[in-house]
């Protein structure tokens, strides 16, 4: 009999009766269990359980919630291997990749339990206009209620603690619904909080796909919605969720500038690695590779070897670098867009192989700014790589996107990375690293149509509350 995962509400499964779906496994393509798709009822059942929790809890100090986070941090910590064994087997992430993903996970609860201790309002100096004198006033962060979490299959733990820890931290109850790859790990992460000290509620999980998401955005009783996954998706929620406070960290087409004065051999393997590990499938993975004309033919060479020197396998091998993606059809997605460059006059300088969900790193040159690869987001193991005559066109060509999440540059020139931080239009931009190197402690968050609001610890948490202004006449 197939397993069904459910809902998990107030510490129990929830929604037994919901129509279900099958789940497949990426390094397989076999069934591996059923999902249920919840339905409007156990959706308003989760939140009506995390908006009682909430009332609850509303007024517990900020010391009760660092010690939450604090437990909860602990307890990831030694549940660490079982859960990366979930993201191993259910998105085809490399269980050594997998591994450092869910201490990260603990490292961010922990950050924000930290941030706790000195997140702070300010004084407003009212008494600047006239009326004001003899009044006193300052701002405090109040918590929304109820957030909903919407999180991709790519870093189950990582995206979903990026949106439970800060909720949690600014006094909110969440209502989680992830990716069905990520839904194990989504709720074995809930289990967690709860056998921390959570209270029941507090942290509930709907399982399903796009109808659940929507029903979940849309509910009346979630006044704030973090979502991360693509464009497309992110505009379709907003429209479900009304006026409520809604951060979106959407589409990208990450373009990696190397520029001629750049130590190319460093450039190659730190743009590889951001290229094709975790097979592509990060929202900041290198896929426009841009180098200025004099590097380009020294370039390229470097490039294709820092790729090849990576390991192509099976994701419980710990050596694996590039395993499986997550679905078939993501694979078919990839070769398509790869074909479509072809067919519009690029060629490959590393060309890819594919075993079922497993693609090699494929590098592509020539590729036309109307071919698919250069315009849309491939969320594979894929990058081209283009010459350009100077840094004016190296601007040019980063900028030439609708995305402008993350980026990167290679240089030795201070000039030259401080014209890049004034002119490309980019939420992060990372000089010398490449564009998949991500901090927690920074605001990260897109431009254009990658997205709306920041997040990272201190950042993120302030996403999750809504300044309260109070004015005392003594």
């Amino acid at each position: 009999m197939t397993l069904v995962v459910p809902s998990w509400i107030a510490g129990r499964d929830a929604g037994a009766a919901d129509p279900v779906f099958d789940f497949r496994a990426p390094q397989t393509d076999g069934v591996a269990f059923a999902i249920t798709e919840a339905s409007a009822a156990t959706v308003d059942a989760a939140v009506r359980s995390a908006h009682a929790a909430y009332l609850q809890v509303r007024k517990a100090p900020a010391a009760t919630r660092i010690a939450w986070l604090e437990a909860a941090a602990a307890r990831l910590a030694t549940e660490a291997d079982r859960v990366a064994e979930l993201i191993c087997a259910d998105v085809g992430k490399p269980l050594r990749v997998a591994k450092f993903e869910t201490m990260r996970g603990v490292q961010f609860l922990r950050a924000c339990a930290s941030a706790l201790q000195h997140f702070t309002g300010e004084v407003v100096p009212v008494d600047a206009a006239a009326l004001g004198a003899g009044h006193f006033g300052f701002t405090r962060h109040m918590p929304y209620g109820v957030v909903a979490g919407i999180t991709p299959f790519n870093a189950p733990v990582n995206l979903l603690v990026q949106k439970v820890g800060p909720a949690l931290a600014a006094g909110n109850a969440i209502v989680v619904k992830p990716h069905p790859a990520g839904l194990r790990t989504a709720r074995a992460v809930a289990e967690i909080l709860l056998a921390s000290g959570l209270p029941e509620g507090l942290c509930n999980v709907v399982s399903g796909d796009r109808a659940a998401a929507a029903s979940l955005a849309s509910h009346p009783l979630v006044r704030a919605v973090t979502f991360t996954g693509g464009t497309a998706g992110g505009q379709a929620l907003m429209r479900e969720a009304g006026a409520k406070k809604f951060l979106a960290e959407l589409g990208s087409n990450a373009a990696n500038v190397v520029l001629a004065d750049a130590d190319l051999a460093d450039a190659a393997k730190k743009i590889a690695g951001a290229a094709f590990e975790a097979s592509g499938q990060q929202c900041i993975s290198a896929q426009r590779v841009i180098v200025e004309a004099p590097a380009y033919e020294r370039f390229v060479p470097l490039f294709v070897d820092a790729a090849q020197r990576l390991r192509v396998g099976p994701a419980r091998d710990d050596a694996t670098d590039v395993g499986p993606m997550v679905s078939l059809q993501a694979a078919d997605r990839v070769m398509a867009m790869c074909a479509d460059a072809i067919a519009r006059g690029a060629r490959y300088a590393l060309e890819p192989r594919r075993d079922g969900c497993i693609v090699s790193p494929a590098i592509l040159l020539d590729v036309p700014r109307e071919a698919r690869l250069w315009t849309d987001e491939v969320f594979g193991p894929v990058a081209l790589v283009a010459s350009v005559a100077d840094i004016d066109a190296a601007v040019d060509a980063a900028n030439d996107s609708p995305f402008g999440l993350q980026g990167a540059v290679f240089t030795a020139s201070l000039a030259a990375a401080f014209r890049f931080a004034e002119d490309f239009e980019v939420g992060s931009l990372w000089v010398n690293e490449a564009s998949r190197f991500r901090l927690d402690m920074y605001p990260f968050g897109g431009v254009k149509e990658s997205g709306i609001g920041r997040e990272g610890v201190r950042y993120a948490i302030e996403e999750m509350t809504q300044l309260r202004f109070v004015g005392i006449k003594p």
